[in-house]
């Protein structure tokens, strides 16, 4: 469902893409995905909080035998990516001789990806991927832009889907820009 403008906090969104917009998108990813990697050992790393929701829905569409691991970073204050990356949560398992695909929620700067490339190589991965909901190809100043995406967006700040702003609006089932 659509919905209309929503507020949160002391700003407004406007509704920007749909929840059948973002599924068929998933199911786009799956697909790639699936024949990639047939035959392949695959470890999916998500990142927390925001790829939550697109984690959930992409697995139940992959066909793979495979792992998942969840690690949990942030680089963001309020609308703003703090330039840096904070590891709250380490990995769990190791990711030595495995493909490994991190899933996010969005890219952005590429900072967080970065970081996180950085501390998986240490643990020799046979390939290490990387799969988003939203790029955001303008913004983007990373090393390692996603293989995998389902839409790339202007540099607008958007919620919803996993998304938040000061962590409200994760729960939408759609995904909302700041309203100019």
């Amino acid at each position: 469902m659509y919905m209309e403008e929503i507020n949160l906090h002391d700003k407004a969104f406007v509704p920007y893409l749909t929840e059948v917009e973002i599924q068929n998108a998933i199911c786009d990813i799956a697909t790639q995905i699936n024949a990639a990697y047939e035959g392949k050992e695959v470890l999916f790393l998500s990142v927390l909080n925001g790829a939550f929701m697109f984690t959930s829905d992409l697995m139940k569409k992959i066909t793979l035998p495979c792992e998942i691991s969840f690690i949990k970073v942030s680089s963001y204050l309020g609308t703003e990516s703090t330039g840096r990356v904070d590891e709250l949560i380490g990995l769990n398992t190791s990711v030595s001789g495995k493909h490994v695909i991190i899933i996010e929620d969005i890219v952005d700067t590429g900072i967080t990806i970065d970081k996180v490339i950085k501390l998986l190589e240490m643990q020799n991965p046979a390939t290490i991927e990387v799969c988003a909901t939203l790029f955001k190809k303008v913004a983007y100043q990373g090393q390692h832009p996603p293989r995998y995406f389902g839409f790339e967006i202007p540099n607008k700040f958007v919620v919803g889907y996993g998304l938040d702003y000061d962590q409200l609006g994760r729960n939408l089932p759609a995904i909302y820009q700041v309203k100019n």
